[in-house]
Parts: structure tokens; C-alpha cells; sequence
């Protein structure tokens, strides 16, 4: 109904009874955020102040409403704040692609303020060896509604709770999970900046991590910001090829059939040792193990963290997988990489989401067809810019 554009007047109020947050979230907030429509932006903005409203008698749908269309409208910050806290955005990708953008704009608009990043310690490791930025601990989890909006809570307890102390602090929020995509007030309006990153340059094609360096430019006066990571102990460059499988859960990312164990037969071929990120583990990394014994080559599994594989893939010659974290870290490292891109529902997600960089090779899938797929891998891997090994 919402992307036929008749949005029920109402938000079914079984959607928001357990065992319906998987849905509510995975299928009406993503389906509607996913797609970078304005419109669908509004539609979620109104559904979901609603849920908000019927689950805590503190938030009123009508104030709630008010106060969105009030900070989603980008304004230059003003005076010299002590204190910065940048919300992460949960998902390890959009903490790379946007959030680190936004890091590194704080950075350069506010040196000798203290910068923290609030959220998951998975997250804040991908950024912990950078002195300048301090962990405030923050989990998002992945349960009920209730559950999900006490991260919310927290986080106001965090930036206005008596051991905030009295320093002169702003938030700036990239359109975090953590708030519910801004609609959760978690400080004085004043000292909140909001990067509603599904309507901004809705007109443009830009990407994600473009479109965070020009608000930054346009909030905090700081141009050319762009991804990056701190990942501690730098590593030296070596001959292999780093490789990930993971979909975050979302099976149409995936190609199907054989294909990945031909991928990785094709990679092989190179002649250089493949690393493969068993993810989360679980489903995951059974997949992978099974697409390494179809395959039969020689490949290692990496176990470990998020943070231990990037540090992987920052050493890599090459890095090839689906749209996940991992491409957005090599783009950020300046390592070549081929990403096979399919299973998105707009095309205007496929050009927020892709990565960029002149080592960048994204293949658009809009027909899952493992061959045709297979084909264009191979074609990428004799383009000079994304050569493994050059």
C-alpha cells in the first residue's frame, strides 16, 4: 500500500505486538527507507510517530511531527561546543560509508573538542585507534519495538543525564537507528544536528559518503570530508585476494546457484591466496564453508571480528564481494575492489549504496544470472585499476 502511494491512515497496531518487530522492521521501515523516496521517508515519519506515541504516553504524535519537520532542515552549526557526539549508525557499512564522514568533518570543525562515537563496540572498533575519538557505549538490539527504543533512552540519559556533565556538548545524528532515523528526542533541539540522509540531495544521484561530505560542508563549514577507518597497526601489502559473502540477512544480495563456489574458483585462478570472512557465523559461515568445499581451492576462513577482517582487507591487493561493509572499508582503505551489487529494490538505492573511487568496480545486477555474473567478475578482474596484484 505505502509504495502504491495509499499508506493506511493508521499504523496496524498488530505490527506492533511481539512477534511482529522482525517485520515491522525488516519489511515497512527498511522497505520504506531503502528506497530514498521523500515521500516514503514521510510515510515512515508518520507511521512510525505514531507507534512511538502508542508505546510511551510521554511522546504525543502531533509534537513529534512538529519537531521533525523542524530538524530535518539542515542549519549551520554556531559556537564552539566541548564536546561532539557522533550517533553511529548500528550497521557496520553505514558507520564506514556515512558516519566516518561525519567524524572526520567534527574532527577538522572542532580540534580540541572531545569527540565521542556512540554506539556498538563492534562498530567503534573499526575507529579505536584514532586518539581523537572516545567510545560512549551504546547497543542497539535487535528484539522487540520496546527493546529497540530503550537504546533510545540510554542514549538520552548518555548526552543529558546527571554524569553528562555541563559542558557545552551538540549530537550530531546521521540518521541513526539509535533515534528511530531522527524521530526520538534525545536532547535540546538547539544542540541536535540531523543528517536525514533518504531525503537529502533527493534530486542528485550521489552517493551516500558524498552526500555526508556536502552536508558536513554545509552544517559544519568543513569541505572534502570523506570516509575513513583507524584500525590501529597498519599492514603491509600483501599478494592475496579478500573476499565476502555475507548479505546481511538478505537473501536477494546473494546470487544464486553455484555460483559463489565458481566465483571462487575463478579468484583462485589468479594465483593469489583468498581470505573469505565467515560473517557472523551461524548460517553464514556454514554457506561459505560449503561454497569452499564445492569449489576446492585453497582458501582460509577468517573467524575473527568485523575489525580483524578490515584490517584484512586493508592489506589486500584486491577485495571482491556482494554489497556489504566490506566494500565501503575498501573503498575507504584505497584497495581495488569488484562488488556484485544485485537485490536492491530501487534504483536509487543502487546509486546511494555503491561504493566509489577510481579502483572501484561495481557490477549492477538487475538479473541474478550466475554465468552472465561470472562473466562480468572476469571482465573486472582484467581492467588494469582493479587488477589484484598491481
Amino acid at each position: 500500500m505505502c509504495l502504491a502511494g495509499s499508506p493506511p491512515k493508521k499504523l496496524p497496531r498488530c505490527l506492533l505486538a511481539e512477534p511482529c518487530a522482525r517485520v515491522l522492521f525488516g519489511i515497512i521501515v527498511e522497505g520504506l527507507a531503502d528506497r530514498f523516496e521523500p515521500s516514503l521517508t514521510d510515510t515512515y515519519v508518520r507511521l512510525f510517530a505514531e507507534a512511538l506515541a502508542v508505546l510511551n504516553s510521554e511522546w504525543d504524535v502531533v509534537p513529534l511531527l512538529a519537531r521533525y519537520e523542524r530538524i530535518r532542515r539542515p542549519r549551520p552549526v554556531t559556537g564552539k561546543p566541548q564536546r561532539v557526539v557522533v550517533l553511529s549508525r548500528v550497521t557496520l557499512g553505514a558507520d564506514v560509508a556515512v558516519t566516518s564522514v561525519l567524524l572526520a568533518a567534527a574532527k577538522r570543525r572542532f580540534p580540541h573538542a572531545e569527540i565521542l562515537f556512540a554506539g556498538p563496540h563492534k562498530n567503534y572498533e573499526l575507529f579505536a585507534a584514532d586518539a581523537r575519538i572516545r567510545h560512549a557505549p551504546l547497543d542497539y538490539p535487535r528484539g522487540s519495538l520496546a527493546e529497540r527504543l530503550e537504546a533510545g533512552r540510554a542514549l538520552r540519559e548518555m548526552v543529558e543525564g546527571p554524569d553528562a556533565g555541563s559542558v557545552p556538548a551538540i549530537v550530531i545524528d546521521p540518521d541513526s537507528r539509535l533515534t528511530q532515523l531522527g524521530l526520538l528526542p534525545v536532547c535540546a533541539e538547539e544542540t541536535y544536528y540531523f543528517f536525514e540522509s533518504r531525503t537529502y540531495g533527493a534530486a542528485t544521484d550521489h552517493s551516500l559518503p558524498e552526500l555526508a561530505a556536502q552536508w558536513a560542508g554545509e552544517i559544519l563549514g568543513v569541505d572534502g570530508a570523506r570516509p575513513y577507518l583507524a584500525l590501529g597497526r597498519k599492514h603491509r601489502k600483501t599478494a592475496g585476494i579478500s573476499v565476502s559473502l555475507g548479505v546481511g540477512e538478505n537473501p536477494a544480495k546473494r546470487i544464486p546457484g553455484p555460483f559463489e563456489a565458481e566465483l571462487l574458483k575463478l579468484l583462485d585462478e589468479t594465483g593469489l591466496p583468498l581470505t573469505i570472512d565467515a560473517g557472523a557465523g551461524g548460517e553464514e559461515a556454514e554457506r561459505v564453508k560449503r561454497a569452499i568445499e564445492a569449489s576446492g581451492v585453497a582458501a582460509t576462513m577468517w573467524e575473527g571480528s568485523f575489525a580483524g577482517f578490515a584490517r584484512i582487507i586493508a592489506g589486500s591487493q584486491l577485495y571482491v564481494g556482494y554489497d556489504s561493509a566490506g566494500q565501503h572499508v575498501a573503498a575507504a582503505c584505497g584497495v581495488p575492489l569488484i562488488s556484485i551489487f544485485a537485490g536492491f529494490p530501487s534504483p536509487r538505492m543502487f546509486t546511494r549504496w555503491r561504493p566509489q573511487g577510481e579502483r572501484c568496480h561495481v557490477i549492477r545486477v538487475d538479473e541474478p544470472d550466475p554465468e552472465a555474473v561470472l562473466a562480468r567478475v572476469r571482465d573486472a578482474l582484467a581492467v588494469p585499476a582493479v587488477q589484484a596484484g598491481e
